[in-house]
């Protein structure tokens, strides 16, 4: 050891501060090892480095305001972005900006050139969006506390389309989330499987129609095995394919998505397989009139 204390080498670390308010600071740095007790409480960080479950928990000790860090091009199994979610269950705002807009390592080049194409709950919660600036998204960030860091379930839900009947498209990551005011009403968008525990859900949900997620197919075709039981009860429906958007997330899987499987009731509201989910949704809506 070079006999410095802790804050004594912490004060060695690299960090350039770029915003200073009475909030707090926005600051800039090479690594996510750079991240200190400096930060905490007050400052939002950008730290060139990946946003992996790793340099998550070593930023995650110091609890600073928020975090903008490199999502090293995702890679594989989401590796680059997966702190993501380790920061939200600790409430802390965490976005990470394309990888092919910020060079890796360099946190002026990130803070300056990055732009945002991922984001957790928290900082969702702070108005900060995909396509953002970083720089943007860090001065949101700033001036903004999230309204929801509390453990529990995070219920996003956003009408997308209205017909002439009253009737909507709505999209939510769940379809435990339909709204007594959902039956025979909406068409719900959802990301979780439609498996035979998600169709017991959507039986009890009755939506005018619903698009839940393949889960990957899985095996005897049991990611999709609900919509049969669906089509029983005369409910319209259909699934996103997992190659085309991720489970769990209806918001992508609605903008994103194709149709990997349907039941009839969907075939004959004009739904086909390779169909867009934005498209699939409009036919359940304005159909079965």
């Amino acid at each position: 050891m070079d006999g410095k204390t802790l804050l004594e080498r912490e004060q060695d670390h690299p960090q350039d501060i770029v915003v200073e308010r009475d909030r707090g600071r926005i600051c800039t740095m090479d690594s996510a090892r750079y991240v200190d007790a400096r930060n905490t409480g007050r400052d939002v960080v950008v730290p060139a480095s990946y946003v992996g479950v790793l340099p998550a928990r070593m930023m995650a000790i110091h609890r600073p305001r928020g975090v903008i860090g490199h999502d090293a091009c995702v890679g594989k199994d989401g590796a680059g972005i997966a702190g993501l979610w380790y920061l939200e269950a600790l409430g802390i705002a965490a976005a990470t900006a394309d990888g092919m807009t910020a060079e890796m390592g360099n946190g002026e080049d990130l803070y300056r050139n990055g732009v945002v194409k991922h984001v957790n709950y928290v900082a969702e919660t702070c108005g900060v969006k995909p396509g953002m600036a970083v720089s943007e998204a860090a001065e949101i960030l700033l001036a903004n506390d999230p309204t929801d860091v509390e453990v529990g379930n995070k219920v996003r839900r956003e009408i997308m389309e209205t017909h002439s009947s009253g009737r909507r498209v709505v999209v939510t990551d769940s379809i435990v989330w339909a709204y007594p005011e959902d039956e025979n009403r909406s068409v719900l968008v959802t990301a979780g499987h439609t498996g035979r525990s998600g169709a017991k859900f959507l039986l009890e949900a009755k939506p005018w129609g619903f698009i839940c997620h393949d889960g990957g197919m899985s095996k005897n075709r049991s990611g999709v095995s609900g919509l049969v039981t669906a089509d029983e009860a005369g409910l319209a429906g259909a699934c996103i394919d997992g190659t085309t958007a991720p489970v769990g997330d209806a918001f992508l899987g609605y903008e994103h998505g194709l149709i990997s499987a349907h039941n009839e009731a969907a075939a004959a509201r004009g739904v086909e397989v390779g169909m867009t989910v934005k498209e699939a949704a409009h036919r359940l809506l304005v159909g079965g009139e």
